[in-house]
């Protein structure tokens, strides 16, 4: 049988294969560089500190006229629908094969277009310091780096370059994507590679990775604290700015800040910063990019080809770092102003910025200007018209724009055992179903800006709810979600218990669709259910709907003896073993099981938890503790063989998850039943666990262990609570997230269409 060949870079096509034109066209896609040459007759130097902080914000005119012009150009996409405009553009953008190509030719780990980025990046400027050649040890940090391309680029690049490197130690920060709190709107949940190299990653003391805290900069400089010195530090820090486009760079300025001043900080003498920003327009920017000016030797500004030519996105390059200690009392006055807020007054007055600079900025922001104007306007053309010849020429530049990548970086192959998550270690990541869902809108921006007006009863009538009207309909939604018990295999000695400030609400999950919860969160948030009690009777009108077939405690007793029937041990004589059975609140399907010859236990809640249904979902401590308290009287009352029922809220935290964990090393088998009532709030799901095989003395130890801290936790009225007690990277494992993600979909469709048919119904009453 024929071995399958190996690719390589020469097996693709070669440039001399293209025209002059061709040629030309492509190269000038790789020049999109701007230098700020400093005057020989005047040295560009930092203010005093005393002049730090001190004057009110005033923006610069003349760049705010570039600004409008851009802004003027960008108002023509305002009526096209996001989707089709992404799908046109990735097609006209001529770089837009080079990803694809790379992975394919030289084996590149985790290849996207910031991998493409970076790569570039480092093959046009020195950024690795002479101090680390000649030490042959490099160290670098890398920011707001999810979901951690720029490391797999240094790393492919050091790797077939050979560059003369004993060791290279790299730590990298970015939003926690398993944190609860987070936004999904500021995040990129892809975590293949931070699951597989977690020990790397830092998240702060709160957990939450954001680096706009100053908690979190002193704990990064206390975690790194083992590197001698830092050559590198990398920031691509960004999030969503769909809503408001015309002011990117403003809204994502306190981040820029916080990246330099970490950056500045924690760099060593001689070492090299990338920094990812947008248009260099404001105020903002033109103050950091003169600071940025006085404290390395060379600036340069980079648009890599891979980044999209028609966006503001653009790479400061610094190198030669002066060292911190010659800006220890500007930096001492910049730590003062670290957060995510701007400051009431503006870094650097006005008077103290040389003319000379400010000349060349202009300059700078002008040729990115220029070429932004020319592609969108180029963009605009061909979206509305395309020829034949137009494809084709696009075609060809396309194909040329590879061989050109590929030979001007001059890539080379690497083999699996040289990437840093290894064959054998990888497999350890989030659901693949959260993959490409982030930002996928086929709405206009004007369509979104006139929903954005709408008020929630407006809302409602123009079917808010219709995505999940059909959906919500089947009958037992858990039915064929199976998640079969796995051998003890519980290293609880291995686990840590991670505390961390205290969730004010769910916003990201791991474990669910996420713009489903979203939805949910906001319907929560806007809608009269809310102001329920979980256990009241809404407006009974609600019930109307003919689809929604609640599970009786008939059906749920028929569901618990066919589990039973299929799962049932038996005795050395070849007897079923007697089953038992623990139902957590639920008298009446306890009085049902007690009419069998099952024997029965009910179990009631004991802990009190918030009547009224929040954000918190299931975060809420006290709900987290009475589930606990649940599994531990389980692991008491039950023999081998038997089986368990509990409602469940819904398991977005990674606090539940580690329970469903435990839960899943305990049965045999464990399924869920939804919906088990028409109340929009609380409990509407149960989970039925079969076959019990009770767990090693140290995992009940632990587990005790964990309810006494919480329960010191909640009698203290601490600010902390526990976020994790499972480590993240054994819940990725096997089958339990998709098991989950089935459950937690199944919960909030239906309690999304219950709300609905409440918020309907008033609505119709309002009108009357």
């Amino acid at each position: 049988m024929n071995k399958r060949k190996r690719p390589h870079v020469e097996e693709t096509i070669g440039v001399e294969m293209f025209t002059s034109d061709v040629l030309a066209e492509i190269s000038s896609l790789f020049e999109k560089k701007f230098s700020y040459r400093k005057p020989q007759s005047q040295v560009w130097q930092l203010p005093e500190s005393t002049d730090v902080f001190t004057s009110d914000h005033k923006e610069f005119e003349t760049l705010l006229d570039l600004k409008e012009s851009l802004n003027k150009i960008k108002n023509l996409l305002s009526n096209k629908k996001l989707d089709e405009w992404h799908r046109h553009t990735s097609f006209t953008n001529k770089a837009g094969k080079i990803i694809p190509e790379v992975k394919r030719a030289v084996n590149a780990e985790l290849c996207t277009q910031a991998w493409c980025k970076f790569y570039e990046i480092v093959c046009s400027f020195p950024l690795l310091p002479k101090e680390a050649l000649w030490s042959r040890e490099l160290n670098s940090v890398h920011l707001c780096e999810a979901p951690g391309a720029f490391i797999a680029s240094l790393n492919h690049y050091l790797k077939s370059q050979n560059v003369p490197y004993w060791d290279w130690n790299w730590v990298a920060n970015t939003l926690n994507p398993y944190h609860e709190a987070n936004d999904t709107l500021f995040m990129i949940m892809d975590d293949r590679f931070i699951a597989n190299t977690l020990l790397w990653w830092y998240f702060g003391p709160e957990n939450t990775g954001d680096i706009m805290t100053l908690k979190h900069l002193t704990g990064l400089q206390q975690f790194i604290s083992n590197m001698p010195i830092v050559h590198l530090v990398t920031a691509d820090g960004s999030f969503d700015c769909q809503g408001n486009p015309g002011e990117q760079e403003a809204l994502v300025a306190p981040l820029h800040y916080c990246e330099t001043v970490t950056a500045l900080m924690i760099l060593g003498k001689g070492g090299s910063l990338v920094l990812k920003m947008f248009t260099l327009y404001e105020h903002t920017s033109v103050n950091l990019l003169f600071l940025l000016n006085c404290c390395f030797k060379e600036v340069h500004v980079f648009k890599p080809s891979t980044s999209k030519s028609g966006n503001s996105e653009v790479y400061v390059v610094c190198l030669e770092y002066i060292g911190r200690d010659v800006i220890h009392s500007l930096l001492a006055k910049m730590v003062q102003n670290f957060g995510s807020e701007i400051t009431d007054k503006s870094l650097f007055p006005h008077h103290v910025i040389p003319e000379s600079f400010l000349k060349v900025h202009k300059q700078c922001c002008s040729f990115f200007h220029k070429h932004q104007i020319e592609t969108i306007n180029e963009n605009i053309r061909l979206f509305e018209h395309m020829t034949e010849e137009d494809l084709t020429q696009l075609n060809t530049l396309r194909d040329c724009a590879v061989a050109y990548f590929l030979q001007k970086y001059n890539l080379k192959y690497i083999c699996r055992k040289d990437w840093l998550v290894k064959k054998s270690h990888a497999g350890c990541s989030m659901n693949t179903r959260w993959f490409g869902k982030r930002n996928k809108r086929s709405d206009t921006y004007n369509e979104r800006k006139h929903m954005e007006t709408l008020s929630w009863d407006n809302k409602v009538v123009n079917g808010y709810f219709s995505p999940w009207a059909k959906e919500h309909a089947v009958c037992n939604m858990g039915k064929g979600c199976i998640l079969e018990g796995l051998a003890h295999d519980l290293k609880c000695d291995e686990w840590d218990i991670l505390e961390g400030k205290k969730l004010p609400e769910v916003k990201c999950s791991l474990f669910c669709d996420g713009e489903l919860l979203k939805n949910l969160n906001e319907t929560i948030e806007k809608s009269s259910v809310s102001q329920l009690e979980t256990g009241s009777d809404p407006d009974s009108g609600h019930q109307s709907c003919l689809s929604c077939n609640i599970l009786t405690d008939d059906l749920l007793l028929s569901e618990l003896l066919h589990i039973i029937k299929c799962y049932q041990d038996v005795d050395t004589n070849g007897c079923e073993k007697q089953v038992k059975c623990l139902v957590v609140d639920n008298p009446s399907l306890y009085k049902l099981i007690s009419q069998t010859n099952i024997e029965v236990t009910l179990l009631q809640s004991t802990t009190p938890y918030p009547s009224r249904y929040s954000l918190l979902h299931d975060g809420e401590p006290r709900y987290q503790q009475q589930f606990l308290k649940w599994i531990l009287r389980a692991l008491v009352e039950l023999q081998s063989g038997d089986a368990f029922i509990l409602p469940i809220m819904s398991c977005f935290t990674r606090f539940t998850t580690g329970l469903l964990f435990v839960l899943h090393h305990c049965f045999k088998f464990i399924t869920f039943a939804c919906p088990t009532s028409l109340k929009p709030l609380g409990n509407i799901a149960v989970l039925f666990c079969s076959g019990y095989q009770c767990p090693p003395g140290p995992v009940r130890q632990y587990l005790h262990e964990l309810d006494d801290l919480m329960s010191t936790l909640l009698g203290s009225e601490s600010p902390q609570q526990i976020l994790e007690f499972v480590p993240m990277e054994t819940l990725l494992k096997g089958r339990l997230v998709d098991f989950l993600w089935d459950l937690n979909s199944a919960i909030m469709k239906q309690r999304l269409h219950l709300i609905g048919q409440i918020e309907q119904l008033r609505t119709k009453d309002q009108s009357f």
